[in-house]
Formats: C-alpha cells, sequence, structure tokens
C-alpha cells in the first residue's frame, strides 16, 4: 500500500504511525466492504482511483481560527511583542506555518502580527509561510473564503476588522491587507526543503501522526529553519523530545520553545541533504538528417546540397497534438505564426495562429482529428504586417510515432497522435489572356471577378461554418463531461453527507480520548521535567563532593565516572563503554582493580584497601556491588576517597611517638648525652649531663663545647672530629671535661655523627660517663 502511494502520489506515508495508518485503510475496507487487506491490495491495484482516495483519507485537516486560545493568548503576550522588539521599522519578520491544512491557523498568526504593528504603529515586512501536501487544502486556503460558523471561533471584534461577509450571509472572506502577509505552497516536510531565516516556525499537531524515526528528522530539520533565538510553536500533545539541547523551553503548558545552540555539522548535513544531484551530461553524435552524409567530421557535397534545397523550397511546417500543442516547428513560419502575450507555457498552434487563420486551421484540425484523414483550406486570408496574404493550409495524421523516442526533448507523451501542420503561401490567380479590348471583353473580365470574389466569400464562409461546427461539437462534449461530472459529485456528496455523521461521532470519542491522552502526556512532562531535575542534582553532587567514582556494568565496562576520578585512573568521555582493564591508572604498587571488582561482582562483599597514586597522593579505595532499587545488581561502583592529609598526620604521629620514646630514654638515662652542631654549639642537654657536669640545660644551651675541654686536650678533640667528619669509625675515648666551677672531670666519651637525608652530617651526639677515680 506504501509503495502504491507513493508511485502514485509521491508521498510517503510509511514512517507514519501504525495506529493512524491502520485507522484509515480499515475505513475505505469498510466503504467497499473489504474484509481482508489482501483483497484491499487487490482493489488498489485494479482502481486507482481508489489510491487517491486513500491518500485523501490519509490527510488529516482538522484545524480552526485561533485554535486553543490558550496557546494563541501566550502568543499574543509574550512571543509577538519579542518578535518585534529590537527591529527597525520596514524590517523583515519571516514565519512559517508548517501542515497550515485550509489556512485558518496561518491566517489567525497573520492577525496577531497586524494587531501589533497597529499597536506599534509602524510598517514592517511580514512574511508568512504557509505549507501543506494536501494541494486542495492549499487552494482553499488562498481563496480565503470560510463558512459563516467561523464566528463561533472569533471575536465580533476581529470578525468585524478583518473579515468581509458575502452577499448571502453564508461565508466570510479575509481581508485583502492580511491575505497579502501569506504565500502558500504545497510542500512536504519530510522531503522538500524547508524554509530558512525564520523567527518563528509554527508546527501543531503534525508531529503526532509521524513515528519516532520521523520525528526525529524533523525536529533538527526546525532548528536548521530557524534564526538563533527564534520561537518554535508546536501542539499540546507535542515536544522535541530528545533534543532539549536544541530547544529550551519557554511555556511548556503551550508548547513554546526558544531555539537555542549552534552546530556547524548540522547546517552544513541540512544544506547537503537537499542539494539536487548534479546533470551528468553525456556526449553523444548527433543524429538524423543533419549528420547523414558526413564523412571525416566534414559534410558530403550532396548533404550539403539537400539542405540548402530543404531551406529554400519546403514550406512552414508544425507538428501538433490533437489539441494543438506544438511539438516541433520547421521552416519560416513567422508569416503565419506569431506569440501570444502573457506568460509562457506549451506552445500552442492556435492560440499563435495570426488573425484570419486561426478559423481555418481550428476547422481543419478538428477535422483532420475526428475523421484520421486529410484535411485542406484552400487561400485562407491572412493579415500579415498591415496586409493580408493568401495561405493553403494542409493537415495530416503523421503514422509511424511509436519508433520516435519519448524522452527526446518536444516529444509528445507516450500514444499521443501527432499531426503535421503545412502553411503554404497560396501562388495568385494567372492573368487571363490579352485580346482586343472591345466593350463584351470589358464586360467578360468585370463578370469574372465578380465570380471569383463571390468565390472566395463563398469558401470564407465555409471555413467560418466549419470553425462553428468544430466549436459547438467540442461544447457539447465538454457538456456532457460536466453532467457526468456533477452527478458523480452530487454521489461523492452524500457519502461525504454520512462520511461526516461517523466523522462526527468519531471525533467526540477522539476528543475525549485526546483529553485524557492530553492529561497523561502532562503527568509525564512533569516528571519528565523532575527526572530531568533530579538528574542535574545528582550530576552536581557527584561532581562537587570531589569523591572519585566509577561505576562498571556486569562486564567491568565504564558507565559514568565523577572528574574527580579522572585524575587517579585516566579516563576522558569517550571512555564511556570501554572495558576498565584497557585504560591506564595511575595508581602505584597497586594491579588488581580488575581482579578485586570481579570478585565484588562474584561474592557481593565490598572490598576497602588503602592505594597510593605516582603523584604521592593517598585513597581509600572502596569497591561495592551496583544495587538497584529493585535490589537486583548490575554492576559495580569503584569510589576513591581522598586520604593524603589523614596519612600525614598518621606519619607525623608515628614519628611524634617516636621523638617522645627517644626524649623518654635521654631523660632517664644516666650518662651524660650531649648534641652539638659543627661549629661546637649545644644542641641538646639532659639531665645525665647536669647530674655530671652542674650546668643546667639553660646554661649548658650557652655554651660552646670548647668551654668543656680543658685547653691541652683541644687540639686532640678536634682531631678526633675531623676523623668523624671522615665517617671513620671511632673506638670509646677516656678524657678530661671541664665542669661547672673549672672542676676537671674524667670521663669516658663515645661520639656519634648525626647524618642528614643527604648523607650529610650535621651535628655530633655524644655519650659521655664519668670514670672511677684511680685508686691510690
Amino acid at each position: 500500500i506504501f509503495v502504491m502511494l507513493r508511485a502514485q502520489t509521491g508521498h510517503d506515508f510509511s514512517q507514519y504511525k501504525p495506529s493512524t495508518i491502520h485507522r484509515r485503510i480499515d475505513r475505505r475496507m469498510a466503504v467497499h466492504q473489504i474484509s481482508g487487506v489482501n483483497d484491499y491490495v487487490t482493489y488498489l491495484q485494479q482502481t486507482p482511483a481508489e489510491v487517491e482516495a486513500l491518500f485523501r483519507d490519509m490527510l488529516i485537516g482538522v484545524t480552526s481560527f485561533f485554535r486553543d486560545p490558550e496557546v494563541f493568548a501566550a502568543l499574543q503576550a509574550r512571543i509577538v511583542p519579542q518578535l518585534f522588539d529590537g527591529k527597525p521599522p520596514g524590517a523583515t519578520l519571516r514565519v512559517w506555518c508548517a501542515g497550515c491544512s485550509t489556512g485558518e491557523e496561518a491566517y489567525s498568526l497573520a492577525i496577531l502580527m497586524v494587531e501589533r504593528m497597529e499597536a506599534l504603529k509602524s510598517s514592517y515586512t511580514v512574511q508568512i509561510f504557509a505549507t501543506d501536501i494536501d494541494a486542495q487544502a492549499i487552494a482553499t486556503a488562498r481563496a480565503g473564503l470560510y463558512p459563516a460558523s467561523i464566528a463561533a471561533d472569533i471575536t465580533p471584534e476581529r470578525l468585524a476588522r478583518f473579515f468581509t461577509p458575502e452577499a448571502d450571509g453564508s461565508a466570510y472572506r479575509i481581508h485583502k491587507g492580511v491575505r497579502d502577509l501569506l504565500v502558500f505552497s504545497e510542500q512536504d516536510l519530510i522531503k522538500d526543503p524547508p524554509f530558512s531565516r525564520l523567527d518563528m516556525l509554527c508546527c501543531r499537531n503534525l508531529l503526532i501522526y509521524l513515528g519516532a524515526e520521523l520525528q526525529r528528522r524533523v525536529i533538527p530539520l526546525f532548528h536548521y529553519a530557524l534564526v538563533p533565538g527564534g520561537t518554535l510553536l508546536l501542539g499540546t500533545s507535542e515536544g522535541v523530545g530528545e533534543f532539549d539541547a536544541l530547544f529550551a523551553p519557554l511555556d511548556r503548558k503551550a508548547k513554546l520553545y526558544r531555539r537555542q545552540g549552534e552546530s556547524a555539522e548540522q547546517a552544513r548535513g541540512m544544506a547537503g541533504r537537499y542539494q539536487a544531484p548534479a546533470r551528468r551530461l553525456a556526449a553523444a553524435t548527433p543524429r538524423g538528417p543533419a549528420s547523414a552524409g558526413v564523412q571525416g567530421g566534414r559534410p558530403s557535397l550532396r548533404s550539403l546540397a539537400e539542405q540548402t534545397l530543404l531551406a529554400q523550397v519546403a514550406p512552414a511546417a508544425a507538428l501538433v497534438t490533437g489539441s494543438g500543442d506544438i511539438c516541433y516547428l520547421h521552416g519560416r513560419s513567422g508569416l503565419f505564426l506569431e506569440p501570444t502575450p502573457g506568460e509562457v507555457g506549451t506552445p500552442n498552434i492556435l492560440k499563435m495562429a495570426r488573425d484570419g487563420l486561426r478559423p481555418a486551421l481550428a476547422g481543419a484540425l478538428h477535422r483532420a482529428v475526428a475523421g484520421h484523414e486529410v484535411a485542406r483550406a484552400q487561400r485562407v486570408s491572412v493579415k500579415t504586417n498591415g496586409h493580408y496574404t493568401s495561405v493553403n493550409l494542409l493537415v495530416r495524421p503523421v503514422a509511424g510515432m511509436a519508433a520516435i523516442d519519448a524522452a527526446a526533448p518536444g516529444a509528445a507523451p507516450d500514444g499521443t497522435p501527432l499531426y503535421l501542420v503545412v502553411l503554404e503561401e497560396a501562388l495568385p490567380p494567372e492573368a487571363a489572356p490579352s485580346t482586343s479590348v472591345t466593350d463584351s471583353s470589358s464586360t467578360g473580365a468585370a463578370a469574372d471577378d465578380r465570380d471569383a470574389r463571390i468565390a472566395a466569400l463563398l469558401q470564407e464562409l465555409r471555413a467560418k461554418d466549419e470553425y462553428l461546427q468544430a466549436s459547438h461539437e467540442e461544447l457539447e462534449t465538454s457538456n456532457e463531461e460536466l453532467k457526468s461530472s456533477n452527478e458523480e459529485m452530487q454521489s461523492v456528496n452524500e457519502e461525504l453527507q454520512s462520511t461526516n455523521e461517523e466523522l462526527e461521532t468519531s471525533k467526540e470519542e477522539l476528543q475525549s480520548v485526546n483529553e485524557e491522552l492530553a492529561t497523561v502526556n502532562t503527568e509525564l512532562q512533569a516528571k519528565v521535567a523532575d527526572l530531568s531535575r533530579a538528574n542535574n542534582d545528582m550530576n552536581n553532587l557527584l561532581a562537587g563532593t570531589g569523591i572519585g567514582t566509577v561505576f562498571v556494568d556486569h562486564r567491568l565496562r565504564i558507565l559514568r565516572f565523577t572528574p574527580s576520578a579522572a585524575q587517579i585512573i585516566n579516563l576522558i568521555q569517550s571512555d564511556v563503554g570501554r572495558p576498565v582493564a584497557h585504560l591506564v591508572s595511575n595508581l602505584r604498587y597497586y594491579s588488581r582493580l580488575v581482579a578485586d571488582t570481579q570478585d565484588v561482582l562474584d561474592t557481593l562483599m565490598h572490598k576497602e584497601l588503602e592505594v597510593q597514586t605516582s603523584a604521592g597522593q593517598w585513597y581509600t579505595m572502596r569497591i561495592q556491588p551496583y544495587r538497584t532499587l529493585d535490589n537486583v545488581i548490575e554492576g559495580a561502583v569503584i569510589s576513591f576517597f581522598d586520604i593524603s592529609a589523614l596519612v600525614k598526620t598518621r606519619n607525623e604521629l608515628a614519628q611524634s611517638r617516636g621523638l617522645q620514646r627517644l626524649g623518654t630514654v635521654l631523660r632517664d638515662a644516666s650518662d651524660a648525652i650531649t648534641v652539638q652542631d659543627l661549629a661546637g654549639r649545644t644542641l641538646a642537654w639532659n639531665p645525665g649531663a647536669t647530674r655530671l657536669y652542674g650546668w643546667t640545660e639553660a646554661e649548658a644551651l650557652a655554651l660552646n663545647v670548647r668551654d668543656r675541654i680543658p685547653p691541652a686536650l683541644r687540639a686532640l678533640a678536634l682531631e678526633r672530629l675531623a676523623q668523624l667528619s671522615r665517617a671513620e669509625t671511632l673506638q670509646p675515648d677516656s678524657t678530661q671535661r671541664l665542669g661547672r666551677g673549672g672542676a676537671v672531670v674524667e670521663v669516658s666519651v663515645i661520639s656519634t655523627a648525626l647524618l642528614g637525608d643527604d648523607g650529610q652530617m650535621y651535628a655530633i651526639a655524644t655519650t659521655e660517663r664519668a670514670l672511677p677515680a684511680p685508686s691510690a
């Protein structure tokens, strides 16, 4: 059925919603009392008129003036003023009303535009393009004549301001000032190129009949047609669907959207989609008389002589159809034919015939068509350039048309009979033989002239009679055809009346269903808005927490991730859908991410461990199953919590505890323990040193080690310091030190070099113990 519709009407319904298509086909089957679809297909193949009737049923032209008053109130209050804002007087405003049906909605938009221009007291160039695939609906819209019932949809003020009632009061006609703003044309939104640079696009209650694939093609087309910031108006049960990145909602209830975003690829794709294919001209060798006798690319003497002789001797002729349409002209025909003024369409020889030639030519052509015979007319008086010329006319049917290529330029359609019209200037009558001039001969010559004149008049009268007879026969034929058409229209009208009653019943049912659907659609739109808001909140929450999170499915393919996770595992947006094993992580000393994740999916037990990145940051990695609201495991969640500060604090605490233990050892040790830098300044002094030498810690920190070495032993002490700086191992040394008050103390000293991170000595630690006094 789709193939037959496309072949006969040029329109493809294969991607319309199946429910709509089924209802229309079932209705046509019920009209013809056909029970099976296969039988209906056979009926369509045998009855081409039924294909056209089915096509008409597919076109659902339900519309009215200011349909859905709330929507037009929103247009009048918000959208129309914005269209004129920022535009200087005289600027151009472009609007497209797609699927306009019989034009009521397009005229409603035009009325709003006129009212706004009157309020601004300025003049603008408003262009409203109204299109539809229904040629009959477009013809009704062009006429701008509507029944008196439209008064129920239009306020009395607008009805009086923009409409003129007909004389009988049965209809209203739109004012010319409003009609001039609109351009109506037949257009298929699916396959024909769209309008562009539009300030507003109105397409109401058309998308509901299209399938999802067609809707996905049409919405980007609307985006391409509108200027940046342009307005899109859809039906109350329609929406932009998944293309919320292309259109921002202005009024969800009124289905008003603002164009946003810019896509160069989309613009190029739209431009390429409707670009006409380039013509490929094949070079061919010319055929026919012009190439006959050509030798080596040069015409022969014979063909040259024949062509010159034909151009000199052959009369003017034309190859025409039965209605007079010219297919081919030969010779100099300007003496008999001239172009008619006005639009140039298919040239017709009857319209191009000069004064005096048309009646005889029409009669001869009619006789040749009706009788399939040669028709002649002698010495027809034709007005040419201010004087009259006698012309001999011949019309002959042309045989052998089956061999003519119908695709050749100027060829008639297949099966159309053609006729050759030959026009030749008549030779003047020969003069009578000269005799002696007498009264009798003069009288005879005058009588001959009178007889010739009478004969010419009689011949002209016969030609007029033949022309009138042919016109009379054509008129009778046309009347019979009109009578039969009128009878058919009356029967069709009766069928349409019964169908209209059925449609009224169906309309009421559909209105109730539509109200329910509108309610459901509103609820769905609200849920979509809530879902979009919740999704935005979730995205902001995941991005704002700073917690690196990666979601994977059963096959360990990445579903989504947070920006913080990209710093731990090398992730970009195109990695969504790739397995985790294909990625390179920044984790140091850890390569069991895939194995641990698979283990969590197998055991459903979460895992938690500490990992470190190559940058030195520490994270707690937690792997746990991904559970839906229905408690179904659909993957795993890998989370990374930054614990770098915690690890640092923990290390510092451990170091502090070690220092604390070391301080306790130094404090409780009985030996004197000191620390001095390379210059000899005392850096540390424990209680054991205070007991041994008598100086307090504060006093000792102000001393230099030289102050505690007897002068005689200072050179030896400096030598041992040099040995210690060369990392030489020193044995315990028995020496003397000075105590408080100058007392000499015999001590055993163990010196240890303190080295920094770079391996260089920065201080010396000494452990000093008093030696027992020698026995006497």
